[in-house]
């Protein structure tokens, strides 16, 4: 399995551009959730005229639907992401998670969104159609806080990425939730390189991860993995689905 040293050397040097997460195979699994996002953004995208996938990443899972629409746009803020998505979907433009969004109103048939950092429900609402739907697989809220709370000690849980929140900022913009559905997921890591490559890519886990500033915690998380064979924690996850009038 590799020494420590050796380890977290390996989980440092991975490339973080996209979303692509192959890389753990054999290192990490994480339950998926039981709807299949994927197929179910597939199934939309191919039945209607024009789509907005905002915060796409890589654009790994939307170029994964057969059939996109004619008009078929994509979003991205961090421009490593933006180029790889350029590769794999017709058009992807640099936009900052948070908005504005530099299209006019009401011209999109369906906004979807996997994972968004922040979800900017008013501008959503805005470049809906009339009857048109957000469709999002979304991180809730205390997702994987077993790994923040071993890394940084106790942490208060906030509930901006909580399902009480997203009807609240869909509500608020005007939009008609249709769907809203938690589940918690088990995931476990089976060594410190894929703690390493994880907490600089998902940087919302321990915000300001470094391996220099984490390097005591992580030779505890190693020790704790040879010891059990795995380091476990829940994440959490909620889709939503919300139609504006």
């Amino acid at each position: 399995m590799g020494t420590f040293e050796e380890l977290v050397a390996e989980g440092a040097a991975v490339p973080l551009e996209g979303w692509d997460f192959s890389w753990f195979e054999g290192r990490a699994t994480e339950e998926r959730p039981p709807w299949g996002y994927a197929g179910l953004i597939a199934a939309r995208l191919a039945v209607v005229s024009s789509a907005l996938d905002l915060q796409t990443g890589g654009g790994e899972v939307t170029a994964s639907a057969p059939v996109l629409p004619p008009r078929m746009v994509a979003t991205e803020s961090w421009p490593p992401n933006a180029v790889v998505a350029s590769r794999r979907l017709p058009l992807v433009v640099r936009v900052p998670d948070d908005g504005p969004l530099p299209f006019r109103s009401g011209v999109f048939d369906l906004v979807i969104s996997r994972h968004p950092v922040v979800t900017p429900w008013e501008e959503v609402a805005r470049v809906l159609k009339p009857g048109g739907t957000y469709f999002s697989q979304q991180i809730g809220a205390g997702t994987n806080r077993e790994l923040t709370d071993f890394m940084m000690g106790p942490q208060p849980v906030g509930e901006a990425r909580g399902t009480p929140a997203a009807r609240a900022g869909a509500e608020a913009a005007g939009l008609e939730v249709l769907k809203l559905e938690p589940v918690s997921l088990r995931v476990e890591f089976f060594d410190v390189g894929a703690v390493v490559h994880f907490l600089r890519k998902v940087l919302w886990t321990v915000p300001g991860f470094t391996v220099e500033g984490y390097r005591d915690r992580l030779l505890d998380v190693h020790s704790h993995i040879q010891e059990h064979g795995r380091f476990a924690c829940t994440s959490t996850r909620f889709l939503v689905e919300a139609r504006k009038y």
